[in-house]
């Protein structure tokens, strides 16, 4: 069993009807939505309001609103073509027939977007059939949200923002979630009661190569699965084809959209390599298969990045199209109207996440995700390009309105199970998988060297290509970081390298146990996919209890349960 924290006893802070950890898109968009109908909604966050994903992000939001050449039904049927085989209809459902109310009201709170003749204009990105997304800034859509939210949120009554505190453990009594312990930046201990929403984001940093922020420690999964929420297809890391390959430069993002615009990737000796792979979509396939082509060339070549030439748009268009890209790669000597950008793949984003409904309700009673951290099966095994931002949208408001629907419907707790997951059933995706993380290591410079090393053995064994001996070897390096034997003051670093040691032992488990290639998870050693046996989800508990996911009747949230074969 995975120790969790012991902090000293805590300060209480006033209880709150609902806390929500996280400020990105589906973090504000719950607590407005909770308020709204009356909670009391404490708002927590790490760092900064303005530090995180949503911010960083440059695409866009994919929405169907292009009258005349975009639809809903197209919108469900890119997504779930994505998806690879493992989205679930009705989260895809929800997602895309919510979409367009949501950007809506997000344009009625304020936020502006791109536009063309007094129109929205949109892009194109890969998998893509129909130019469907909308962007803010040309490249600046997150940071135009994030204003736009901010706003919202300090004109919504019943709201209080705490930043600066690190998201500590859950409170769990009596069966279900009831608070949060919270370490401040002078290492003072609080409590927070009240029920939850994990609205934290991704994972990325327990890949030495990531395009996240460097808040994404994958604490609030590790949170929810210490505390006993069930965890979901944490196998389908999505590595984003094109990020900055520049020596000790960091790794931007260079945009989907950059390839929606003409953009061609060139091998070293200026092939240009996806067509051979991809005839008809080239640079505009799904984003597994265009990372898993650059792998594949750089590894044949011998080089650390490939090319990504958009030399063909002139000066001013590009300056207008991605400001942003274009002025981060003049910083680092590469002037990408003249010159092709060196890219390589990174991780990006995580399908997988803790398990919930299309609510945002976890198997935890008085918890609830969303977002990143949250898996409902909208993207199933890959991730449809800008369909991230509006998961944000769409699930944030959900989860914040169940949580405040739930509150006023119990009076005092917030009862409530998803039916199926309370009975375990033998097996788990990897021996030992439980037994792979410890406690934080016992000093500021043993948590960052953990963190390191985890970043390291993560990316080079359990990253874009996968197999049976690497995984070994993760495992075996994963056990191999020190852990810390005494307990003393806890720090930031400690407690983010405990998250990312489990975070990572978690991937590397579902990745060891499903024996076949889907979407973003490829396994050289089981190169096929293999819908008998592996077209379903797969989750996994504390106790490493293993369940499985089975269709469910039309508009229902009920998981079925079965004991997975080979695992």
């Amino acid at each position: 069993m995975i120790p969790t924290l012991r902090p000293p006893e805590p300060r209480t802070a006033p209880d709150q009807d609902l806390i929500v950890i996280g400020s990105g898109v589906a973090g504000f968009t719950a607590a407005i939505e909770a308020a709204r109908l009356g909670l009391k909604v404490l708002l927590v966050t790490k760092d900064s309001l303005r530090d995180s994903a949503t911010e960083n992000a440059q695409g866009g939001i994919a929405v169907a609103l292009n009258e005349g050449e975009d639809d809903v039904e197209l919108h469900f049927r890119d997504t779930m073509a994505a998806g690879d085989g493992l989205c679930d209809a009705h989260a895809v459902r929800a997602l895309v027939e919510g979409g367009p109310a949501r950007v809506s009201d997000l344009m009625r709170r304020g936020a502006r977007f791109d536009r063309e003749e007094g129109r929205l204009a949109f892009a194109r990105e890969g998998a893509h059939s129909a130019r469907r997304v909308v962007h803010a800034g040309g490249d600046s859509t997150g940071h135009e949200i994030v204003r736009a939210l901010l706003d919202a949120v300090a004109a919504t009554p019943g709201i209080e923002i705490r930043s600066g505190d690190l998201a500590l453990d859950l409170i769990v009594e009596g069966g279900r979630c009831a608070g949060v312990r919270l370490l401040g930046a002078a290492g003072d201990i609080r409590a927070a009661r009240g029920a939850v929403v994990i609205a934290t984001g991704g994972a990325g940093q327990v890949y030495r190569e990531t395009s996240n922020p460097a808040q994404a420690t994958g604490d609030g999964l590790a949170m929810a699965w210490l505390a006993g929420a069930l965890v979901r297809d944490l196998e389908f890391v999505q590595f984003h084809p094109t990020c900055l390959a520049i020596p000790g430069a960091p790794r931007f993002l260079i945009s989907e959209a950059v390839r929606g615009e003409g953009a061609r990737l060139l091998g070293r000796d200026g092939r240009r390599f996806m067509i051979e792979s991809e005839p008809v979509r080239a640079e505009l396939a799904p984003r597994d298969v265009v990372a898993r082509a650059i792998a594949r060339e750089m590894r044949a070549s011998g080089s650390t990045s490939v090319s990504l030439d958009i030399s063909h748009l002139d000066a001013p268009t590009m300056a207008r199209r991605f400001p942003r890209i274009h002025r981060t790669c003049l910083e680092y000597g590469i002037d990408m109207t003249k010159e092709p950008i060196p890219v390589g793949p990174a991780a990006h984003y995580m399908m997988g996440g803790i398990a919930t409904d299309l609510a945002g309700r976890t198997t935890l009673p008085g918890l609830y995700a969303a977002g990143e951290a949250a898996c409902t099966g909208v993207h199933g095994a890959n991730r449809l390009a800008s369909n991230s931002l509006l998961e944000g949208l769409v699930f944030g408001a959900r989860a914040g309105e169940a949580a405040a629907r739930d509150r006023i419907a119990s009076g005092t707790a917030w009862p409530r199970e998803i039916p199926g997951m309370t009975e375990t059933v033998p097996g788990s995706l990897a021996p030992g998988a439980a037994s792979l993380a410890g406690a934080d290591p016992e000093s500021i410079d043993a948590a960052r060297s953990a963190i390191e090393a985890v970043r390291g053995i993560t990316w080079e064994e359990a990253g874009l290509l996968r197999e049976a001996e690497g995984l070994g070897r993760a495992f075996r390096g994963l056990r191999s970081i020190p852990r810390r034997r005494e307990r003393g003051a806890l720090t930031r670093e400690g407690v983010e390298a405990r998250n990312m040691l489990l975070v990572a032992s978690l991937i590397a488990a579902f990745a060891a146990g499903r024996t076949e290639s889907r979407g973003a998870h490829h396994r050289l050693d089981h190169p096929a996919r293999d819908d008998a046996r592996w077209g379903r989800s797969l989750l996994l508990g504390a106790d490493g209890s293993s369940f499985e996911l089975v269709p469910a009747p039309e508009g229902a949230t009920s998981w079925g349960r079965r004991s997975p074969s080979g695992c």
